[in-house]
């Protein structure tokens, strides 16, 4: 990232971007189960959280699952504004990550605690991005915007860029966006089918991660 972000944030997403190429995207429906899922997923290898400002439960989620499981990353997303910003950064997170990118989610993220992802689908968004100092982005919704093929565009004219896609992505799509040198990690919410959270079966959470991260491994 250029001089204008600052350092010790550029070190801190880029830790979490290398430790896991797959990151859940969580909504928790009811805060009891949060804890179970968290550690299911980590339990089959996934070591980056993303819990969704969706529900009402997400800030106590992300307190809870900081203080149960210290070696994985725990963090926020669908953060729309600088008040959401501010108060996923003080409930503990780690990461932030937005839909889209405004000016002021933009310039909070220069200054914040927590190091910002900013979503970006297209190459205007992508240069006011860059305008700021940002190098790695969100790429949403990524199969509705055109996916790995617009990915290889991107790199195109911007080849130092890092993307993680989300949106629309599967297991099986997953190791086609991973195979681009821009993409470090992506983002799907296959990793948390509605059924097996809904029926308490974090067993088989930890299995489905397991099998995707075999998938990429093969």
């Amino acid at each position: 990232m250029s001089d204008s972000y600052p350092s010790h944030l550029q070190v801190q997403l880029e830790a979490v971007l290398r430790s896991c190429p797959l990151v859940p995207v969580i909504a928790i429906e009811r805060p009891e189960h949060a804890l179970p899922l968290g550690r299911a997923l980590y339990e089959g290898g996934i070591k980056v959280l993303e819990i969704t400002l969706r529900t009402p439960h997400a800030l106590g989620a992300i307190r809870e699952l900081r203080a149960a499981l210290p070696d994985a990353w725990v963090g926020a997303g669908t953060i729309a504004s600088v008040e959401d910003y501010r108060a996923v950064e003080e409930a503990g997170a780690q990461f932030v990550i937005t839909p889209g990118s405004t000016p002021e989610l933009l310039d909070y993220g220069l200054k914040a605690q927590a190091p910002l992802l900013p979503g970006v689908a297209t190459l205007s968004e992508i240069m006011q991005g860059m305008q700021k100092g940002y190098r790695a982005f969100k790429f949403f919704p990524a199969e509705v915007a055109g996916g790995v093929s617009a990915l290889k565009a991107f790199a195109g004219p911007f080849p130092a860029l890092k993307f993680v896609p989300t949106g629309g992505i599967t297991a099986e799509k997953a190791s086609a966006y991973l195979s681009l040198p821009a993409v470090p990690a992506v983002g799907g919410s296959w990793l948390t089918p509605k059924d097996k959270m809904a029926q308490g079966d974090w067993q088989g959470i930890t299995d489905i991660a397991r099998k995707s991260l075999t998938l990429l491994e093969g």
